[in-house]
């Protein structure tokens, strides 16, 4: 069972574009979420073993925001999945390499990637295509799905080593480091993040074929 305070609208429009099943009980206000679409059949607080991803399959004929809510919820469902330096891709977690050789899971690039290609777009594995992988988008304008980055030096895309989901304006789904799982985040008004902000992406599908998978 996954309970959660604010992130029913994301995962319950976003189920229903992909066929998910989700039970949704007050959706005013701060709403509580039970959501059962887990591809290994199990809920999140029981699953032993990290989820498949692959019975999520991509999407296609979808407009621009509702490809963002599949993008995200996919994000949203691989919560608790370990980070794994080098880990993951469009197929789901897998081992990483370096110190993340032994643990399966995903690095922040490998969750974003993996994100996309369920919503159907390819975004490559490593964040320095992922920049380049569709429109900048003002901070203003952050919705559910686009990639938010952040750099050691905000006036050099060059530097840039870290890479999370957006949920919303303020909040990101990510894989933040080794020893951590995936998990959800504010960014916004952290003084640590603030300073890194360099910008957010909203994936082009049109041009998937521009951008294949890479490795971190």
């Amino acid at each position: 069972m996954i309970v959660e305070t604010g992130l029913a609208p994301v995962l319950a429009v976003a189920a229903g574009l992909m066929g998910g099943v989700v039970l949704l009980a007050g959706l005013v206000g701060g709403a509580h979420l039970t959501a059962t679409t887990m591809c290994d059949g199990s809920s999140p607080a029981g699953r032993t073993t990290s989820p498949c991803g692959s019975d999520l399959h991509p999407v296609t004929g979808l407009a621009g925001p509702e490809r963002g809510l599949v993008a995200a919820q996919a994000a949203l469902l691989m919560r608790g999945v370990p980070y794994s330096w080098g880990g993951g891709g469009p197929d789901g977690p897998s081992l990483g390499i370096e110190h993340g050789a032994h643990t399966r899971g995903f690095d922040c690039s490998g969750l974003a990637e993996y994100a996309w290609a369920k919503a159907g777009a390819r975004v490559g594995g490593h964040t320095s295509s992922q920049w380049n992988a569709g429109v900048h988008v003002p901070r203003s304008q952050i919705r559910a799905g686009d990639l938010v980055f952040f750099a050691l030096d905000p006036a050099r895309p060059a530097t840039i080593h870290h890479v999370g989901i957006a949920v919303d304006a303020t909040r990101m789904v990510h894989a933040p480091s080794t020893g951590s799982t995936v998990r959800v985040d504010t960014w916004a008004g952290d003084p640590y993040r603030e300073r890194e902000f360099i910008g957010a992406v909203r994936p082009a599908v049109a041009d998937a074929a521009a951008h294949p998978a890479g490795r971190r």
